[in-house]
């Protein structure tokens, strides 16, 4: 189908407040592994993913392979029936996550996975209150916008008065205006004082993502999460965990990105990265949590846990030992990360530079003392990377922050490729905007 004709059924059939990537939208045509091609045949780079989606690159033989005999033996059955790949998927997983995390329900986004958690920490813990983080995102339900807070992903009026939310530990922007370490990590002192505070001093749990990803890959410092869930835990709540972005070696080192800070969650939430592109999502739980959920109801899922999706997620997995697993991956980080800090003391556009792994962000800010954000020059960045043939994402409560994800899959060549191009158009960003 022509470039046009897609863009005119777009705007004919489809809801106006779909969010788009760049001024002309880029209809995709088809990848093979790192990169992908538009309608009119030009060829990109893809250091996004698809929001850190596609783990082990397109059209991955793994994924592919084990779909296509999945989709000629059975293609549904509904967690009324129990599969082969199911439960094989299930044993994976509770082998990878950390402590004590065993008990799985599949379902078909991070949205509904981290609702079921929601709902799973409540029933067990019988408090209500959950508290989150500012610039947190969980989702598009009415439940997870609640927990969500960023303004811009508030859509509607209904949203739940049992969420609250703490500051956040961005310490490029400390909310307290305070320096790390001199600080003492004062903004993990915040959950106690809005569970005092905002709630009536029993909570369900504390819900976070280990590096927010539409936060702007927001990475907080190595004592927080310690500090944060013991609190968590004297005010009877457990720890959910949003893995969704940070998940399956993506961060480097571990298998999830919570591992870096050394605290075992009670709930762990998962999405995106685990069937290279197909819809499944997680919620895992330590047995007892599992368990608080017999009697309380009935529940399935139509389609989570089907048998085509958990066959990709098996393939992703089976591509992501191949590709050398977490310490790989950590590997291939250190080589971004290493680029992206020079780059960072070479243009004084680039305030910040962080993440772990391969979930790298820079944030560009037009003045270095005042942080002053820069998204401007971000939307700038964003057409002359797409021109140079390279696609990024971006995020941040502020528009200024790029996103840079590449799948797990991707070579020394790609990233110095990748590093290469951003360099060219920084200068080119930087020149036209003037900073000083």
């Amino acid at each position: 189908m022509d470039t046009q004709v897609i863009l005119d059924k777009q705007r004919a059939y489809l809801w106006p407040n779909h969010i788009l990537y760049y001024t002309d939208p880029l209809p995709l045509s088809h990848g093979d592994g790192l990169y992908v091609w538009d309608t009119d045949g030009n060829q990109y780079l893809d250091f996004f993913g698809g929001i850190l989606t596609t783990s082990v690159g397109h059209n991955n033989p793994h994924v592919v392979d084990r779909v296509r005999e999945q989709v000629g033996k059975l293609i549904h059955s509904s967690t009324l029936y129990p599969h082969e790949n199911h439960v094989t998927l299930a044993e994976q997983l509770a082998e990878r996550t950390p402590g004590r995390l065993q008990m799985s329900y599949f379902t078909n986004s991070g949205s509904e996975a981290n609702e079921t958690a929601i709902v799973a920490a409540q029933t067990y813990t019988d408090n209500r209150e959950i508290v989150a983080l500012r610039h947190a995102y969980s989702g598009r339900t009415s439940l997870t916008m609640s927990v969500t807070a960023h303004a811009t992903w508030k859509v509607g009026k209904s949203f739940s008065p049992d969420i609250k939310h703490a500051i956040n530990p961005y310490c490029y922007r400390c909310p307290l205006k305070l320096t790390y370490p001199a600080c003492g990590v004062a903004c993990a002192q915040d959950v106690e004082d809005v569970i005092r505070t905002t709630t009536s001093g029993k909570i369900a749990a504390f819900m976070a993502e280990p590096i927010q990803g539409v936060g702007g890959f927001i990475t907080p410092p190595d004592e927080y999460f310690k500090i944060v869930v013991e609190i968590a835990r004297h005010y009877g709540g457990v720890f959910i965990c949003d893995e969704v972005q940070t998940g399956f070696g993506r961060t480097g080192t571990h298998w999830f990105g919570i591992a870096h800070w050394g605290v075992e969650p009670e709930i762990m939430t998962m999405a995106k990265g685990i069937a290279n592109g197909m819809p499944l999502a997680n919620t895992i739980t330590v047995p007892e949590v599992a368990q608080a959920m017999v009697g309380k109801g009935l529940t399935i899922s139509t389609f989570g846990g089907n048998p085509v999706s958990t066959a990709a997620a098996l393939g992703a997995l089976e591509a992501m030992e191949a590709a050398g697993g977490p310490d790989r991956f950590a590997g291939l980080g250190a080589r971004l990360r290493g680029g992206l800090d020079r780059l960072g003391e070479k243009y004084p556009l680039i305030g910040d530079v962080r993440g772990k792994g391969l979930m790298q962000g820079i944030e560009m800010v037009s003045d270095r003392q005042r942080k002053e954000p820069a998204p401007k020059a971000v939307a700038q960045l964003f057409e002359e990377t797409r021109a140079r043939g390279l696609l990024i994402g971006k995020g941040g409560l502020y528009g200024n922050v790029i996103r840079i994800s590449p799948p797990l899959t991707v070579s020394e060549t790609q990233i110095d490729q990748a590093l290469e191009i951003l360099d060219y158009v920084l200068a080119v960003v930087h020149e036209t905007q003037g900073v000083g």
